[in-house]
């Protein structure tokens, strides 16, 4: 059964019809299709829009990071498609968890954010102010003024202490993680700093994507080949460094630096460096022209959040091809064989509690696999495969490409927004006289409690 699924994959591919999801990638409109149909699968998994929870979460299994990843997702769908229909849940989601200081820091979220999950939600914003995505009302929260906030705190948490620099991978000290940093939370930085500054043409940003760019080197997060590895633990200093390579770590670098090499006219510094990861991610991270996760895909061992990531590297290859077009010739044909398995993939049909997607049309995670449907469903397989399908879209010299405050960008901002580190910190008020008395009161009656308890053991 297995050969004889793959080699209808490989009958269907030949004739331009993938798996259950029948695409023709030379129409524009078989592609919007094919995408749609994956996008309702991906929004039959959300359920902050049903009465009683809360707008912008998906529920358990998937944390908080990967619904501002989804979100950012649906405003490129939007974008690229035209489709209209997931637009107003989205704005809905993406304001109510900017938080009560409108800087994607919502309080229910304190307990595990990291910088990098502040960061999805930031980029999201990002997308929307590129895309001229429809703005919110005037007295709610503003595209560009979200990431602006978003920027200015990593600026005040920016560790010199240890490492010389960099943004620690978690927000609070009580929070697991905090005493490591690592390339996706500085990826995070170096992404809207460098997004930041093509958008506004403020040199201040650019100057703290430099930044991030030189420190990320100078700990060999980023060697010299342009391998972009995990991050490192502060206890020894980012001395042994975690090698592990992800495509989203690849990915986020490798469309900052396209938008650096945008934002300075084709600068021959940022140029060698777009080529370095373009050529250094095709070579780690794709399969006869498929990407795959390198660390984890091929044991079966990826989780929850690791099978999303190849659908943000699908993202960022397809900016850079735009913001970096000498890159469109090799990047966008393996953004195509990767949309094209993709869509393959798309085949499955498990149980209801798993999938309520239109049947058959289930992606998977394993794209090598082809039209053999892998068995595992759910928010990031499905959400990857709606990328690669709708990054095929992209044109070259293509004249929608994401807009600039002078090319016609309409989102408003504020390059004062956020609010500094100390005042998220929880504040010990002093305690009175009275307080002390009446404590002393209560511990003099607990141990009077005690001694009572022990005399009735000791009588019996």
């Amino acid at each position: 059964m297995r050969l004889s699924l793959r080699a209808a994959g490989l009958v269907s591919l030949l004739a331009g019809v993938t798996g259950a999801i029948q695409v023709d990638f030379t129409s524009e409109d078989s592609v919007k299709d094919a995408a749609s149909t994956v996008a309702f699968g991906l929004l039959k998994y959300y359920t902050g829009n049903n009465t009683g929870d809360v707008p912008g979460n998906l529920p358990d299994p998937y944390f908080w990071w990967e619904a501002g990843a989804m979100f950012g997702t649906l405003v490129d769908y939007w974008f690229y498609t035209g489709d209209e229909t997931y637009n107003d849940v989205t704005i809905q989601a993406m304001q109510h968890q900017a938080g009560e200081d409108a800087d994607y820091m919502p309080q229910n979220q304190t307990r595990t954010l990291g910088n990098d999950d502040q960061g999805f939600w930031a980029m999201a914003a990002m997308s929307a102010a590129e895309n001229n995505f429809p703005n919110p009302p005037e007295d709610q929260p503003q595209w560009l003024a979200l990431v602006q906030a978003v920027f200015n705190e990593y600026v005040t948490r920016w560790d010199t202490e240890t490492c010389g620099g960099g943004l620690r991978w978690q927000v609070f000290t009580f929070n697991n993680g905090f005493n490591y940093k690592n390339s996706i939370s500085n990826g995070c930085f170096f992404n809207i700093a460098s997004r930041l500054a093509r958008y506004t043409g403020n040199q201040t940003y650019a100057d703290w994507a430099e930044k991030v760019w030189d420190w990320m080197a100078e700990v060999k997060f980023i060697d010299d080949d342009f391998n972009i590895y995990d991050g490192a633990g502060v206890d020894n200093n980012c001395a042994e460094v975690n090698r592990a390579q992800w495509t989203y770590n690849a990915g986020i670098f490798l469309q900052g630096t396209a938008m650096m090499y945008n934002f300075t006219g084709g600068n021959d510094t940022w140029r060698q460096r777009v080529d370095g990861l373009v050529k250094r991610t095709t070579e780690v991270f794709f399969d006869d022209g498929i990407v795959v996760e390198r660390p984890c895909e091929s044991f079966n061992l990826c989780d929850n959040d690791q099978q999303s990531f190849k659908g943000y590297l699908m993202r960022w290859m397809a900016s850079a091809s735009q913001m970096a077009p000498f890159t469109f010739d090799t990047l966008m044909p393996l953004i195509m064989s990767s949309a094209t398995a993709a869509a393959q993939q798309c085949s499955g049909s498990p149980p209801a509690n798993a999938f309520k997607g239109k049947p058959g049309t289930a992606c998977g995670f394993k794209w090598t696999e082809k039209a053999n449907f892998d068995g595992l469903a759910g928010v990031g397989e499905q959400m990857s495969a709606l990328s690669a399908l709708q990054y095929t879209l992209v044109k070259k010299q293509a004249t929608k490409v994401p807009v600039t405050a002078d090319t016609g960008g309409t989102s408003i901002g504020n390059p004062d927004a956020g609010r500094p580190m100390e005042s998220y910190m929880p504040v010990i008020a002093e305690i009175t006289i009275g307080e002390k008395v009446a404590a002393g009161f209560v511990t003099t009656a607990i141990a009077f409690s005690v001694l009572g308890a022990s005399f009735f053991v000791m009588k019996e």
